[in-house]
């Protein structure tokens, strides 16, 4: 059986964290909310609880998991490198909605799906994913719905897609911006835009004092 805690109320928003971290050590799937939408989780390490994630989204190897940190000095030991225009970005809109999508560490033990070497990276701008974070490492999320569904808006949204496959529901209200995070490619020479989202092409391209190019 799933839970859902209120992490609106302090008392059960402290249940509701350990109850969360503990799951995700146990290789369980938990919902939690973020800055951007709802999201699905697991640990990041567990290549079990992440084939679990991408079983639950009805998605396929070919869509690997995003991964969450809950501090920027965490992408130093998950990268083979942090380029000069990733520390620029991450200083600039760590924690946000922006996503980066760098090289990584060779020396990883994990499986977040077909990645071809490289990891999706964001720390999110959400108390309740912070504490996680800290808590239990990088985690994989994913938004929280199943493939062909809007993400959810809500934890008991997400439960009405996922029910059981999630162990644990975070509530934390209605995302306030439902808006997905921007994701942008630094594996290659010239920076890329993969999706638009909550920040905006032209705020990366004066960061990085460069004109971002979309696919």
């Amino acid at each position: 059986m799933s839970t859902v805690y209120d992490c609106k109320r302090p008392d059960s928003r402290e249940t509701g964290l350990a109850a969360a971290a503990n799951a995700v050590r146990a290789g369980g799937l938990v919902v939690l909310p973020t800055d951007t939408v709802y999201g699905i989780g697991a640990d990041a390490f567990d290549s079990t609880a992440v084939g679990s994630l991408l079983a639950a989204k009805g998605r396929g190897r070919d869509m690997p998991v995003p991964v969450l940190v809950g501090s920027w000095s965490t992408v130093d030991g998950l990268v083979l490198s942090v380029p000069r225009q990733a520390r620029a970005l991450i200083e600039a809109f760590w924690p946000g909605g922006l996503s980066l999508i760098l090289p990584q560490a060779p020396s990883l033990a994990w499986d977040l799906g077909d990645t071809r070497g490289t990891v999706n990276l964001r720390m999110p701008l959400h108390p309740v994913a912070l504490d996680l974070l800290r808590e239990v490492g990088p985690m994989a999320v994913s938004s929280a719905n199943s493939t062909g569904h809007p993400p959810a808006a809500t934890a008991e949204q997400a439960r009405e897609q996922f029910g059981d496959a999630v162990s644990v529901y975070l509530e934390s209200g209605p995302a306030q911006d439902a808006v997905a995070s921007t994701i942008v490619d630094l594996t290659q020479a010239q920076p890329r835009m993969l999706r638009a989202g909550a920040v905006s092409a032209a705020e990366v391209s004066e960061v990085l004092g460069v004109e971002v190019t979309s696919e």
